[in-house]
């Protein structure tokens, strides 16, 4: 159930009136509610109560310190595909050996540093990344813990930009090339195979192609130990999706489901959630700036822009939009536009609403790639981030200053004659 609640003619996150936080912090502002982000990491952790598991919340969704402090607090785990990702999880409280360390781009720099750091596994994405880890593992002395991310080449009926999962995406490897890698790192002595894992996509509202990834890593694990080659955890990925627009699969159902076709196996299961914890959790706060209707299309100006918040101009993904303070007056059909000089910068669009300007709006599930894919483009300041516990508003992140922009920019010294 939404803590996104209209209470006496005003929309609320848990106990506190949005229009109070736009006013406290102004706009664009993201609004996170602690409740939500705990209520979703929680109804995984108690669903699989019953066996071994970690849930590694994906720190690419939202990396704010304060959401990866809360969740930390919970014991979770993180997947991080940065080394700045990494340093962020450990500032904010989270444990290095629970850290498994995706992507495809990792570098021999991030490497070395994940292995003194102690993370508990390198998910491998090619031959050419298993052996240069095994090159810096053995520099400095150290094992590397691998996991082999297998492309079961599924379709997980989601937006091309985020399917991975299929034989033409540049992630992970088939299967008999994992099992060849599998056996060139149980021979190394810098390497120690411990896991196997896939990520299929993102925002997938159909379990089927879950249950299919899983079907081909378990083939898989089972060859793996007739050769000798034990593992100790499965690693079936993230991308469960959240009710944008569609019904979604709730995480108990989705959670049950995967651990029946488990079953009795002696594998630790490792989750990598982010949408699914954070999205709903998270509001983007804007308001109208001007009305600019005409016989051919009704636009409404926002003061946020496709710089804070992405998905609408990059997927076309649908934000909920509400009012923030329903009023009387003629409801149109909106498109809700920003201020960015691209005919893409929209936050939604044939939206019927009432609106006058200097109302309060608020795109709703955008606790999830928002604030963290946001830019500086047209040299426009990122927004501020809120969180709300019950009744209380904190800041945890500052609203940027113009000049922050160009701090780290130098201008040419004047040639010497």
């Amino acid at each position: 159930m939404s803590v996104f609640k209209h209470q006496q003619g005003s929309l609320h996150c848990e106990g506190v009136p949005l229009e109070a936080i736009a006013e406290a912090h102004g706009t664009p502002t993201y609004v996170y509610s602690r409740q939500t982000i705990e209520s979703a990491f929680l109804a995984y952790q108690n669903a699989l109560a019953d066996r071994p598991h970690l849930i590694c919340y994906a720190v690419k969704a939202n990396s704010n310190l304060a959401v990866l402090n809360v969740l930390a607090g919970l014991g979770a785990g993180f997947d991080v595909v940065s080394i700045g990702e990494l340093e962020r999880v450990i500032a904010a409280g989270g444990a290095a050996d629970k850290v498994v360390f995706s992507g495809v781009g990792k570098t021999k720099q991030e490497m070395l540093s994940a292995l003194e750091h102690g993370i508990r596994c390198f998910n491998v994405e090619s031959e050419s990344e298993l052996l240069t880890l095994a090159g810096v593992a053995a520099t400095c002395g150290k094992t590397a813990p691998v996991s082999m991310r297998v492309n079961p080449d599924v379709d997980a009926g989601t937006h091309p930009y985020i399917s991975t999962g299929l034989r033409e995406n540049k992630f992970g490897v088939d299967i008999e090339t994992a099992r060849r890698l599998y056996q060139v790192a149980h021979d190394h002595r810098a390497l120690e195979p411990v896991a196997i894992d896939c990520h299929i996509g993102s925002q997938i509202l159909d379990i089927a192609p879950f249950l299919e990834s899983l079907d081909c890593l378990l083939a898989l694990v089972d060859d793996l130990a007739v050769e000798g080659i034990t593992l100790r955890h499965l690693d079936i990925g993230g991308g469960l999706g959240v009710s944008y627009q569609e019904s979604a699969p709730e995480i108990e159902e989705y959670m049950s489901v995967l651990t029946a076709k488990l079953g009795s196996r002696d594998l630790e299961l490792v989750l990598e959630p982010g949408r699914s914890i954070v999205a709903l959790a998270g509001a983007l706060l804007t308001r109208v700036l001007y009305l600019k209707p005409s016989d051919a299309k009704n636009f409404a100006v926002v003061d946020a822009a496709m710089n804070d918040l992405l998905r609408p101009s990059l997927y076309d993904a649908w934000q909920d939009i509400q009012a923030v303070t329903p009023h009387e007056g003629e409801s149109r059909h909106w498109d809700i536009v920003g201020p960015i000089c691209e005919t893409g910068d929209f936050l939604g669009k044939d939206r019927h609403l009432a609106l006058s300007e200097g109302d309060l709006l608020a795109a709703m599930g955008a606790g999830a790639y928002g604030f963290a894919m946001a830019s500086n483009y047209n040299t426009r300041p990122r927004a501020a981030e809120v969180m709300v516990s019950g009744e209380s508003l904190h800041l945890v992140g500052q609203r940027e200053a113009l000049s922050d922009l160009w701090q780290r920019e130098r201008i040419l010294e004047s040639p010497t004659s």
